[in-house]
């Protein structure tokens, strides 16, 4: 049989094998190969990094095929290393798979054969073959690779064997109901299996009679499973009965313990209506020994009966080949980090943190009882914010390792703030606080405070306490468990259901009939229609929607007799927003002639089960009429979702027109900022070779490999990351620049007046210097006056002044050259302190004491908000006023800093924004850049954006991300690498990312003076000259510019 995979010995090249997230080249002949050519996969940073083809046109269901493929590994003669083949299926609609095919172990001296077969049952949309495995770092080289159909049957049966002990094992009984309800019990409910018959192909289970969601079908699984191994959850379920559209379906673990409370814990869900089968799928760790672990469905609402076709638990740690990283869990001995967590034993193992402790069975006359268990505890006669019950953890905690806290906690009288706190002291004597979670705590209920933490350094000290309410305020502890945290299950691409990009789900936008159908009044204000409004779309929405020549009717939403700010046009949108897909929102406001007397916001707000979300914002003083926009995203199912028109004054007409909310597809955009990227980072290269005989050079083979853009790419760093080494490697392998998170602050370096505190940031500065790791120094002053130490904040106005100075001197003086730039004073736009105090002119002043100290830094100013549309305060327009006006106050402002901390981003409005920016002659820097979502893949969608639109930008010349690693981020579900060190899909994206900004060019020289061009983005490059000689390795420089450039390479 022939082989279906194309050029299989690499006699033509690389084509069209693909190196994923690496480089590859061919070597015709060597000292390693006498006798044939071979493939060298180089530059890999990951195991899974190799070489790979498409065969999905080569192959069929339900054939076996049989692979071969001859590989070795660089490295010491004597040193091994695993080499696997593998097949990846890829489905538009459901996670890809991956079929492993067999492994060998090679060595620099032995090319070895990986061999194995593999057959496809199901034909899913791309079939890819890939090798992969060496250690990182170390080159893969593969000689040849064959699939042939297999035609055999003399070992099927060892074949058959072989298959079998790679196939995981299902540890559900009676996995299809093939056996009836066989080792399945009802919970609450009744149960009966349809058989399979003509109507039927297959037997599924029917959960009727189910007054309760929490009511379904259930299987004991104790005996199967053991704690700190992952499972793997698939179950295929449907509804039947009363569904107005679809309802939802839980897969669920119990798990019961004798003496304690049982644990429910989700593993997957999904909303499936009548008549489709939908799959249900999770992972779950079991952290320690429950007495009993049962595996349930539940969840469609009371009276619609749950229908299960099949369900699937395999253990995925008994997979050697599993591709992610098992989760650590720690020992199981440290389970429980926290000693007699619910006070069963007293307070034995607890103690007070500048207070008292008292164990209390009731209080208040027995209005307070235990939430759980039989007693509590309370802080009392607590001395300071800081005071609270606390417990040494230090023998039973490790570093690097993900810990999950849960409390309950309630206040003897008033409400504030509750925090958990880690308190870690190091070898060095260095101390770290580490904020864990926080929670409003009442006098009325208990409520839960839960969290997580990681320690990246091992801790010579480490307490946990909890604090936060004002001295002589006691504060009740029910219980309080700190455990190794479980890994949650794998992020899945959302399914999104069939929709139209760019169409408005806004009814009646238009008022095209006059009448303000489909529109209500919020609250007890007024709504008419009224005429003389623009005709044409507002112009973000323009850009982006599909019918770029549609006009309105000049008709407009009239909300009169406001008598609150949140009163005007509304209507529900429930039914036409999908989950994870991102909206613009673009609509022409104005304001009636009551509130221009000052300026006035309006907001486009959603109101989701209660809960407000901004859509945009914009400041109107005038009587013109102007565009608001924004977007938002919705990623929780929700019962109800209005849209509504809020903002001005009570008593001030509002007038809307042209409202548009359309889904954003960002996909469509990038081959444009590619495109632009491809003009503003690129440049025309021609490469001349001397030095050799003409004869030798002609028909040589020139491989060119850019090793680094020269786009600035940093990341937040703080002090505690540099002692993990996990978390530093992929810091210096991905950027090139670092900025501090909090340890240049002027709350770090002098918390307190005249205790100064540079030991971390001369530490995080040493460690980037070491490494050649440019600096940005965030930052000198911050406007906000909620952040500012209470010390400065009781200055006198000469006493400020002066600490102003001192602050400027002794920073700037103590790193004086090491700092690229400094944000000089953070947030102008949003705070005042320095300005109330000290007047306009201070501002101006900072920069120039700062560039007197150190002229060669470039001094920025640095905001939020800025584009995305969310808020008035800090429009690109106030941003450009707040710059000349500083500039004529004689400021050396040098440069624009966005912060970039983002949700739901729409490139046409960045794009907008920057425009505006780039017109003061400035450098723009995303300095804070994040962006969040619980779905990695969206947030992988929403860095793309982010990062392309900033590339592609001419202005913009560098990019902070605000962190990248789990718990150290300042937002909830932003990062890219989990706290494990396992890069998610948000992570993933970003390296392919990276990697296209990368220009890889190979040909043959054909100019009789030496000459090969190509077009290549800025930076550093290697070029591999090969002649019949020899072959020949220089490197060189792509300098930034659009002009053509020569480049000399002297052989």
């Amino acid at each position: 049989m022939a082989n279906i995979v194309m050029n299989g010995d690499f006699s033509d090249g690389i084509e069209p094998w693909y190196a994923n997230g690496c480089q590859a080249f061919v070597v015709s002949s060597g000292s390693f190969s006498s006798d044939s050519g071979y493939a060298v996969v180089t530059n890999r940073k990951e195991t899974w990094q190799g070489l790979e083809q498409d065969i999905t046109a080569q192959v069929s269901p339900g054939v076996k095929y049989n692979v071969s493929a001859c590989v070795g590994v660089s490295g010491s003669f004597d040193e091994s290393d695993e080499v696997l083949a593998t097949v990846r299926l890829e489905r538009d609609d459901s996670p890809t798979e991956y079929l492993f095919i067999g492994k060998a172990y090679a060595s620099r001296d032995k090319w070895v054969d990986v061999e194995g077969t593999f057959l496809i049952s199901n034909m899913p949309d791309r079939v890819v073959i890939y090798l992969e495995g060496p250690t990182p770092g170390k080159d893969l080289l593969i000689r040849s690779v064959t699939v042939k159909e297999s035609t055999s049957c003399d070992f099927q049966e060892a074949e058959e064997k072989i298959a079998a002990s790679r196939l995981p094992l299902n540890i559900i009984n009676n996995h299809d109901f093939s056996d009836g309800l066989c080792s399945w019990n009802s919970n609450s409910c009744d149960s009966f299996v349809v058989g399979s018959n003509e109507c039927n192909s297959e037997s599924y289970a029917v959960v009727n009679n189910r007054s309760e969601t929490w009511q379904g079908l259930e299987q004991d699984i104790t005996d199967r499973v053991s704690p700190g191994y992952t499972y793997k959850v698939s179950a295929i379920v449907s509804v039947w009965g009363p569904v107005q559209r679809s309802a939802q379906v839980l897969a669920t673990l119990k798990l019961e313990h004798h003496g304690s409370a049982t644990e429910f814990k989700l593993i997957g869900k999904t909303y499936v209506s009548k008549d489709v089968w939908k799959t249900v799928e999770g992972t779950f760790v079991i952290s320690g020994r429950p007495d009993r672990v049962v595996f349930f469905l539940e969840g469609p609402p009371p009276g619609v009966d749950l229908l299960i076709k099949s369900v699937t638990i395999h253990c995925e740690n008994s997979n050697q080949f599993e591709r992610s990283r098992d989760f650590c869990s720690a020992p199981e001995a440290n389970h429980h980090i926290f000693l007699n967590s619910s006070f069963s034993d007293g307070l034995n193992h607890w103690s007070g943190r500048g207070c008292n402790l008292m164990l209390h069975e009731s209080l208040a006359d027995g209005r307070i009882l235990p939430h759980s268990g039989t007693c509590f505890a309370s802080a009392t006669e607590r001395t300071h914010k800081w005071s609270g019950i606390e417990q040494d953890i230090t023998e039973r905690v490790q570093r690097k390792l993900i810990y999950e806290t849960s409390s309950v906690v309630r206040l003897s009288h008033s409400h504030h703030t509750v925090q958990a706190t880690l308190y870690v002291q190091y070898l060095d004597q260095r101390e770290e606080y580490i904020g864990i979670s926080s929670v409003e705590a009442n006098h009325d209920d208990w409520v839960k405070l839960k969290g997580k933490f990681l320690l990246n350094g091992s801790p010579a000290r480490a307490v946990v306490y909890i604090e936060g309410p004002p001295p002589g305020i006691d504060v009740f502890v029910d219980h309080f468990e700190v455990k190794p945290a479980e890994k949650p299950p794998l992020s899945r691409r959302p399914y999104i259901e069939s929709h139209v990009y760019g169409m408005n789900i806004v009814s009646n936008s238009h008022l095209t009939d006059g009448t303000i159908e489909g529109w209500f009044p919020l609250g007890d204000c007024h709504l008419s229609v009224g005429e003389g409004s623009p005709q044409i779309l507002p112009p973000l929405a323009r850009h982006s929607l599909r019918s770029t020549h549609e006009y309105l009717s000049g008709r407009y939403v009239l909300a009169t007799n406001r008598s609150e700010t949140w009163m005007g046009p509304a209507q529900m949108i429930t039914d036409n927003v999908q989950l994870f897909l991102t909206y613009q929102v673009s609509a022409w406001v104005k304001v009636g002639s009551g509130g221009l007397t000052c300026p006035q916001d309006v907001n486009i707000a959603l109101g989701v089960d209660g809960k407000w979300v901004n859509g945009g914002k914009v400041e109107v003083k005038d009587g013109d009429w102007h565009e608001v926009v924004g977007s938002f995203r919705i990623e929780k199912q929700a019962r109800e979702i209005m849209l509504h028109v809020q903002g001005p004054s009570p008593g001030v007409d509002l007038m809307v027109a042209g409202l548009q909310v359309f889904a954003v597809d960002h996909k469509a955009r990038l081959s444009y900022l590619k495109g632009q990227a491809d003009m503003v980072r690129k440049r025309n290269v021609r490469i001349k070779v001397t030095g050799l005989d003409p004869n030798e050079l002609s028909g040589a083979t020139v491989r060119i490999r850019q090793t680094s853009n020269s786009f600035p790419l940093g990341s937040c760093i703080s002090r505690s990351n540099i002692d993990n080494e996990d978390f530093v490697e992929f810091f210096l392998n991905n950027f090139k620049w670092a900025v501090f998170g909090n340890e240049l602050k002027w709350t770090w370096t002098e918390p307190e007046q005249g205790n100064f505190n540079y030991r971390d940031a001369d530490e995080m500065l040493g460690f980037c210097e070491s490494y050649n790791i440019e600096t940005r120094g965030h930052c000198i002053f911050w406007e906000v006056e909620s952040v500012i130490q209470p010390w400065v904040q009781q200055l006198s106005e000469p006493e400020l002044e002066s600490a102003v100075e001192n602050r400027v001197t002794d920073l700037l003086t103590r790193y004086n050259g090491k700092f690229r730039h400094y944000d000089v004073n953070n947030e102008m736009l949003h705070g005042s302190f320095y300005r109330d105090r000290l007047g306009f002119d201070a501002r101006a002043k900072m920069f120039k004491m700062a560039h007197e100290l150190d002229p060669l830094a470039r001094l920025f100013l640095n905001e939020y908000h800025i584009e995305d549309g969310f808020d008035s305060r800090s429009s690109p327009e106030k941003y450009i006023k707040l710059v000349h006006k500083l500039q004529k106050k004689g400021a050396p402002v040098g440069g624009i800093g966005i912060q970039g901390h983002i949700t739901s981003p729409v490139g046409h409005i960045i794009r907008n924004a920057l425009d505006k920016l780039s017109t003061l002659g400035l450098p723009i820097w995303f300095t804070e850049l994040d962006v969040s979502s619980i779905n990695e893949h969206v947030r992988g969608d929403d860095l793309e954006v982010m990062l392309w639109e900033a590339f592609a930008h001419p202005a913009v010349e560098g990019v902070m991300l605000w962190g990248f690693w789990e718990l150290f981020m300042s937002r909830e579900h932003a990062h890219l690498v989990d706290a494990d060190g396992e890069v998610n899909e948000a992570g993933k994206r970003f390296l392919e990312i990276k990697n296209e900004w990368l220009s890889f060019v190979e040909g043959v020289i054909e100019d009789e003076e030496g000459g090969f061009e190509f077009r290549g983005y800025h930076g550093s490059y290697i070029v591999e000259v090969v002649t019949c000689e020899g072959k020949y390795v220089k490197s060189f420089v792509v300098e930034k510019g659009n002009s053509p450039v020569e480049i000399i390479i002297d052989l």
